[in-house]
């Protein structure tokens, strides 16, 4: 039974995915190389909290119990041996991915599962530097975490179904609806999104529209919540950028094709929300 989890990475999907698992009595450790990194996704996490008190779905007595459960580590070593469960979500970046796993694999017990919430690297690439592919599996979960509700579980071609199972199960524990996905690039969210998402950099670049009109068409013809503009900047246009390498490199098809505009902004650093400018200013 999954008791213990850890999460590596305290960014936006680290801190929330350890926000949920708390909030459903889950005992959390959150690691980071940093100290500065894992205080700002704590503090995130209970200004997150915060909000769901005010809006009045948890009370003051669970948010306390939540955050209780939510232990800080740069010590990787020390608290991976315990582990049930090891959730993965540093950057999209496969080697440093690899590099986790690999150190993982010399001190985690061997009942530990391998989880990874990488949001189109292959599973079954990043298993192998393990020796417990069976035991490796995707599980993509979406920003921000603690309200969305799909989590795309990924099986490796060597993932057991006793594995898929147990994190089938545990995915339900959290209120979440998991879908099943095969190991291909992209999966399913992001084989379909960001070739969208791309295609509408293609139009502001051939000068079709603006990014405001680009962006009503789809909000008000397509009853999408958010153009694909805004939404780009919403990612990280980085993160865009590295997704549509990964669907261009694996199918070796033109269609996944990442637009020359999309390659130039992030070059300029011009990466949305989180640098305060992208397709629109912040």
């Amino acid at each position: 039974m999954i008791q213990s989890i850890i999460v590596i990475g305290a960014g936006t999907m680290g801190n929330g995915i350890s926000h949920i698992f708390a909030q459903y009595g889950f005992s959390v450790t959150i690691v980071d190389i940093a100290q500065a990194s894992l205080d700002k996704g704590f503090t995130t996490i209970s200004n997150n909290l915060s909000r769901q008190v005010k809006k009045g779905t948890l009370t003051e007595e669970q948010m306390t119990e939540t955050l209780s459960r939510i232990s800080l580590s740069t010590d990787l070593a020390s608290v991976a041996p315990s582990a049930d469960l090891i959730i993965e979500a540093a950057s999209e970046d496969i080697s440093i991915k690899k590099k986790i796993f690999t150190q993982l694999d010399s001190i985690c017990s061997e009942n530990t599962i391998y989880a990874t919430n990488t949001s189109s690297i292959s599973i079954t690439d990043l298993a192998a530097v393990t020796k417990r592919a069976d035991k490796f599996i995707g599980m993509h979960f979406f920003n921000p975490v603690p309200v969305m509700k799909l989590v795309e579980l990924i099986r490796g071609i060597a993932t057991s179904d006793e594995t898929f199972n147990a994190i089938n199960a545990l995915t339900l524990k959290i209120e979440k609806v998991p879908v099943s996905v095969q190991d291909y690039p992209g999966f399913i969210s992001n084989r379909v999104l960001m070739p969208m998402i791309n295609e509408a950099i293609f139009c502001l670049m051939e000068g079709v529209a603006s990014a405001e009109d680009i962006d009503t068409v789809m909000k008000l013809g397509m009853a999408h919540p958010m153009g694909p503009l805004t939404l780009a900047d919403f990612i990280g246009l980085d993160v865009c950028l590295a997704i549509m390498e990964v669907l261009y490199n694996g199918y070796c098809d033109s269609k996944y094709r990442p637009c020359p505009l999309l390659r130039k902004m992030v070059a300029a650093g011009y990466m949305g929300r989180k640098t305060g400018k992208g397709f629109f200013t912040y």
